[in-house]
């Protein structure tokens, strides 16, 4: 499956500019799933509800079900990305938020304002998505308000099919 990784500082705008991206390259035509690092403690169901009671009780997995979709919860604690991604539905691409130490193709939302230095002097990056102009900045610097020109920089990256165009 193609990934990209979304990459940056906290309040940098990495959920803004990936939820941009979902809904524009669903509106392209190019089917698209998420993975989202969390570094804080998940509370994955309601306390008192029947499927948190059974995974109080120990079952590995449990996958609560509805005719508006599903859950699945599991008691692995799985941090490995080639195995969250292993779980995933085929799609044209997957945007991986988080997880900067996986070795796939990422961008850097970097925004000079939040005082945080950038990683891309320390860690490989395709582009960096930012708000500034970024002097000596080696790799191509992507404005975050331009999210078409984002996303197919992204395209090119990692090969992603398009449909035709023509036939829509």
């Amino acid at each position: 499956m193609r990934a990209i990784g979304v990459i940056g500082w906290s309040g940098s705008g990495k959920t803004t500019l990936v939820t941009a991206l979902i809904a524009h390259f669903r509106l392209v035509g190019v089917s698209v799933s998420t993975v989202k690092h969390a570094h804080h403690t998940l509370t994955f169901d309601t306390p008192g509800k029947d499927s948190f009671r059974h995974a109080q009780a120990g079952a590995e997995e449990v996958l609560l079900a509805s005719r508006n979709g599903f859950a699945l919860f599991s008691a692995a604690g799985e941090d490995r990305l080639d195995a969250l991604l292993a779980r995933l539905a085929p799609v044209d691409l997957v945007i991986v938020e988080g997880f900067k130490s996986y070795d796939m193709p990422k961008l850097e939302v970097y925004r000079p304002a939040l005082g945080q230095p950038p990683l891309w002097p320390e860690m490989a990056v395709a582009a960096v998505v930012s708000d500034a102009a970024l002097p000596g900045c080696p790799v191509p610097v992507l404005d975050i308000s331009a999210v078409a020109t984002v996303a197919d920089f992204i395209i090119r990256l990692v090969g992603v099919d398009q449909p035709d165009r023509a036939s829509c």
